[in-house]
Parts: structure tokens; sequence; C-alpha cells
């Protein structure tokens, strides 16, 4: 029983910093994933080099292209997306 009383701490603080790092930073990983797939054609986006530009193509292979200025397309990975300033409202079929 003794034992368990010195790992009773170590326990407590293993929780408290699940509760407080690990979780939150799993739950923001998720949100990004999730806006960053749902990238269409025309969404004004910002990369993590601070350009901001209009999604002219999306590809499958975790690239995608921006038009930072007229006919000035550069291609960037999904993953250095870091926010959609303005989505497109998606085509009616």
């Amino acid at each position: 029983m003794e034992a368990f009383q010195q790992f009773v701490p170590l326990i407590l603080i293993f929780a408290i910093m699940y509760f407080l790092l690990i979780r939150p930073q799993q739950k923001k990983l998720k949100e990004h994933q999730a806006m960053v797939a749902a990238l269409r054609r025309g969404d004004m986006v910002l990369t993590q080099g601070g350009i901001i530009g209009k999604v002219s193509k999306v590809k499958d292979d975790g690239e995608i292209e921006v038009e930072i200025a007229e006919n000035i397309r550069v291609r960037v990975m999904r993953a250095t997306i870091v926010q959609v300033l303005s989505k497109t409202e998606p085509a009616a079929a």
C-alpha cells in the first residue's frame, strides 16, 4: 500500500498534463486537419509564411496551388495553410 501512495503524485501530475497540454493539442490538430481537408478552389487562405492568396487548384498529393497575384501562382503544401480567410460556397449541382 505504501508503494501505491508514492505513485499517486506521479499519476496526478500525468493526469493534469494530459488535460492541460496533450488533449488540447490533439483537438487543435484535428481541427487543422479538417480545415485543410475542406479546402476548395476559390478559398482565400493564409500560409505560415504570411502569404495571402486564393486557392486556384487543389491536388490530391497534399499540395495546392495558390494565386497570390494576377497570373502568379505558387504551389504550397496543404499543411502550411494556417487559416482560411473566406470560404466559397459549393457549386449547386
